[in-house]
């Protein structure tokens, strides 16, 4: 009866481990995925993100659309473009393959809801990707 327990408790735990495994993601997938584009035309304001593996994430692993308030990520984003700009201008101290350019995000213009998803979940994906900190007081242990 121990014996069948024992195989029992190895098998579940053996199946929770198999469950909670990541998906594998294909590079070819990730190799021709289209760059995400982040607009607000009625602002003529626009970002374009090629960074691979975006698109999985912000179809995968990202929590989907309504899930956060607009104000809960342009305080985000507000101190996630402060931190990157700083970098983006120290391309001796942080490496400049990352921090490529600045990001003109003004906290006194209403950018919607669509831009502020998109630019909050570039970061989430940025940090867990290149395993950095933006800072900005957030828990950034958690994807979202």
């Amino acid at each position: 009866m121990k014996i069948i327990k024992s195989i029992i408790f190895l098998s579940l735990i053996t199946l929770v481990l198999w469950a909670c495994s990541s998906v594998p993601i294909s590079k070819k997938n990730i190799e021709n995925e289209e760059p995400v584009v982040i607009a607000n035309d009625s602002l003529e304001y626009g970002i374009i993100i090629i960074d691979p593996g975006f698109t999985y994430f912000l179809n995968a692993v990202a929590q989907p659309v309504g899930y956060y308030t607009q104000n809960y990520m342009e305080a985000r984003n507000i101190a996630w473009v402060t931190t990157w700009n700083l970098r983006a201008q120290n391309p001796l101290q942080y490496n400049p393959n990352i921090y490529e350019n600045t990001i003109d995000y003004q906290p006194n213009i209403d950018y919607g809801y669509e831009v502020n998803y998109k630019l909050f979940n570039y970061f989430l994906f940025a940090q867990q990707k290149y395993r950095m900190n933006l800072g900005g007081g957030f828990n950034n242990i958690r994807i979202n």
